[in-house]
C-alpha cells in the first residue's frame, strides 16, 4: 500500500527548502510589466483638429527596458450634402458615424532608460461607403433621387492604450470639447 505522506525526514526538508527557494528566485528574476512601477511626468494632451487628432506631450518613466507601445483609436462622424434632381443643395439631417482610425508609436523606452515619450502621434477618421440619402436624411420621403456628397469629416473621440508585452499599463479617454488631458480609462 503506498504512502500518502512522505516521512519528515532531513533530505525531505531539505529537498523543500530548495524547491522553495528556486520557485521564489523565479517569480523575482521573472519580468513583469504588471509590477513596474509607471510613473506619468506629464499627461498626454490631445488637439482636435477636424478629422484628425494629434497626441503630443506625454512623458513617462519606470518603464523598464521592454518597448511600450502607444495605441491611438478615434470616432467620429461625416455630414453629406444632398442635391436634388434640380440641382439644388440642402444639408442632410443625420450625421452618419465616419471610419474609426488608429496608429502606433514605440515610446523609445528601451533605448533610454525606461523613459518613454508620446511625439506627435496622430489618426484620423476617414468616410466609409457613401451612404443611402435615407441615411443621410435627404428630404422627399425616402426618395432615392438625391446626389449624397460628404460635406465635413469630424473626429469626436478618441482612445489611447499603451501596452507592454500585451498588458494594458495607461489609458485615456479624449473628447472633441472636453478637456485636452482626457479623463482615465
Amino acid at each position: 500500500m503506498p504512502r500518502l505522506i512522505e516521512p519528515l525526514t532531513e533530505r525531505n526538508l531539505m529537498r523543500k527548502f530548495l524547491l522553495l527557494i528556486v520557485a521564489a528566485l523565479a517569480v523575482v528574476a521573472m519580468p513583469s510589466t504588471a509590477l513596474a512601477a509607471v510613473n506619468v511626468k506629464s499627461l498626454p494632451t490631445a488637439t482636435f483638429s477636424g478629422p484628425t487628432v494629434t497626441l503630443t506631450g506625454g512623458n513617462f518613466s519606470g518603464l523598464g527596458s521592454v518597448p511600450a507601445i502607444a495605441t491611438l483609436t478615434v470616432q467620429g462622424s461625416a455630414t453629406y450634402t444632398c442635391t436634388n434632381q434640380g440641382g439644388n443643395a440642402s444639408p442632410g439631417q443625420n450625421p452618419v458615424p465616419a471610419q474609426p482610425g488608429s496608429a502606433n508609436q514605440d515610446l523609445g523606452n528601451a533605448d533610454h532608460n525606461g523613459r518613454g515619450t508620446i511625439t506627435d502621434l496622430t489618426a484620423s477618421v476617414t468616410a466609409g461607403p457613401t451612404p443611402s440619402p435615407q441615411q443621410v436624411g435627404c428630404g422627399g420621403g425616402g426618395s432615392n433621387n438625391w446626389t449624397v456628397t460628404l460635406n465635413t469629416l469630424t473626429a469626436t473621440s478618441a482612445h489611447l492604450v499603451i501596452t507592454q508585452s500585451g498588458s494594458i499599463i495607461f489609458c485615456r479617454n479624449y473628447t472633441l470639447g472636453g478637456p485636452a488631458t482626457g479623463t482615465a480609462c
